[in-house]
């Protein structure tokens, strides 16, 4: 340790001999605080990543549910734990989302939920899906929603997409809670049954809040009807979360030919919401697990067609439109999540505090040059008025005194200036031209006596002769 101090020291007194201890004082100056601030700000930007998280998902059963329990497996995969919180659907999501209250951090929401709320605090990572409504009744074949006037329908549970969507094609149509027709929201387990027992005429399901197995129960049932939106392409402009979606002749079973013929359907994009807390290394990791379980194709969408960073109500977060730009980046494909995530937010932080202390290093000595030849070159300044001075014709001995004695403080004062070994030839040459100057008025101080001898000669010697030529006149 003794010995490390000592090497230490010396290394400074050379660094202090070579450039002075003020240049030595100010890089390092420069470098704490880079040292300091690259400390600091993973600190304030709270690089550690929380290992736990909560979604909100949807019923049992539901489409909604069973995402949710997919992500968790992924995310366990890079040691995070995902905790699956239950809701009504899609509506109900939105609602937890919006309570600060309520410990949840990102949730699946449908299109339209929003209706004036506020959503400061809440970011979208993008769309995952379509979710198609599906209109089931039995009957003789109806074209129209309006068609469903004076009957009962079942609209989905309250706090769910469905119930919310059904209000507002309803609602389009001309058909009101309060009117002729009957809105339960019963939500059966059973709507096969519901409909043999003659207790609802239509239902409006939606993947949020209904199970799959249901839906595919229905559809599989050839005395229900699966409604065919044969305006689909009007709701699709006039309601702007809806999208058009088709599903073709035979796709759900080609033996059976079910459907029998092209349907028309509508739904709203899924989007993954989150609140705008949420960690971005948490963001990356959410929007991997949506691409392995959303990229694969379906009935109503292509392969790679989703997560997409479709942008309706809620703004894609800053996080998510870096992730859809760049993907995984080199760091998340070489090395595990934690060690990548920590890469990551080390080079966030190092690389603008580079991006100053580059330049500032490399300005650092010339201004400090600057400062040290200001020192020296300003005593030029005084020495060139001295040496003007004091050559004038005007100048008197008395005068040329009180130069000396300036040019003498001069040069004490110089000699009191610290400059380091590189700025020597500086120095000396100063010191040099004061004695230069020096000279030259000590050399005219001695010159005026001998001038003023040999005036005075001249003139007696002139007036001797004067009185010699006035003798002789005389005579």
């Amino acid at each position: 340790m003794l010995a490390a101090k000592i090497y230490l020291a010396r290394g400074l007194a050379k660094l202090n001999a070579l450039f002075g201890r003020g240049l030595v004082v100010s890089m390092g100056v420069i470098l704490l605080l880079g040292l300091a601030l690259s400390t600091a700000i993973p600190a304030f930007m709270n690089s550690a990543a929380p290992s736990t998280l909560t979604i909100t998902s949807g019923p049992d059963g539901s489409v909604f549910q069973k995402n949710a329990e997919k992500y968790k497996k992924i995310l366990a995969r890079e040691g995070v734990t995902l905790k699956i919180l239950p809701s009504e659907g899609s509506q109900d999501n939105f609602r937890k989302l919006s309570n600060p209250k309520v410990a949840v951090d990102v949730g699946f929401v449908l299109g339209g939920e929003v209706n004036g709320a506020d959503i400061d605090n809440l970011v979208s990572l993008g769309s995952i899906s379509y979710q198609p409504l599906m209109i089931f009744y039995r009957g003789e074949y109806r074209k129209l929603i309006s068609d469903f006037r004076g009957q009962r329908l079942d609209i989905g549970q309250v706090g769910s997409g469905t119930h919310s969507l059904a209000l507002t094609l309803l609602k389009a149509n001309g058909i009101e809670p309060d009117g002729d027709t009957v809105l339960l929201s019963t939500a059966s387990d059973d709507p096969a049954r519901a409909f043999l027992e003659n207790r609802i005429d239509a239902i409006f399901l939606m993947g949020d809040s209904t199970a799959t197995d249901l839906m595919r129960q229905l559809l599989h049932n050839p005395d229900i009807r699966l409604f065919n939106f044969a305006q689909a392409d009007g709701y699709a402009r006039r309601i702007s979360y809806l999208n058009k979606l088709e599903l073709p002749k035979g796709a759900l079973d080609f033996g059976k030919n079910i459907p029998a013929e092209d349907l028309h359907l509508v739904g709203p994009t899924v989007e993954l919401i989150a609140r705008n807390s949420l960690h971005p290394a948490l963001s990356d990791l959410l929007l991997e697990a949506a691409r392995e379980v959303h990229s694969t194709p379906g009935l109503f969408k292509k392969r790679g067609e989703f997560p997409a960073p479709l942008e309706h109500e809620f703004h894609i977060s800053p996080d998510a439109s870096r992730y859809y730009a760049s993907g995984k980046s080199f760091l998340y494909r070489t090395f595990p999540f934690w060690i990548a995530s920590l890469i990551a937010r080390i080079l966030v932080v190092i690389l603008p505090i580079a991006l100053l202390l580059i330049p500032a290093l490399r300005i650092a000595p010339a201004i400090y040059r600057w400062r040290i030849e200001s020192r020296i070159y300003r005593w030029y300044r005084a020495l060139l008025e001295l040496e003007r001075d004091a050559f004038k014709p005007s100048v008197d001995p008395k005068r040329r005194e009180e130069l000396l004695r300036h040019l003498d403080h001069i040069e004490s004062t110089v000699n009191k200036i610290v400059v380091p070994a590189s700025f020597g030839d500086l120095f000396y040459g100063l010191r040099g031209h004061i004695s230069f100057v020096r000279d030259n008025l000590l050399s005219q101080k001695t010159l005026l006596p001998a001038e003023s001898n040999s005036a005075a000669s001249g003139h007696d010697e002139k007036t001797a002769g004067q009185a010699s030529e006035d003798a002789v006149a005389d005579k």
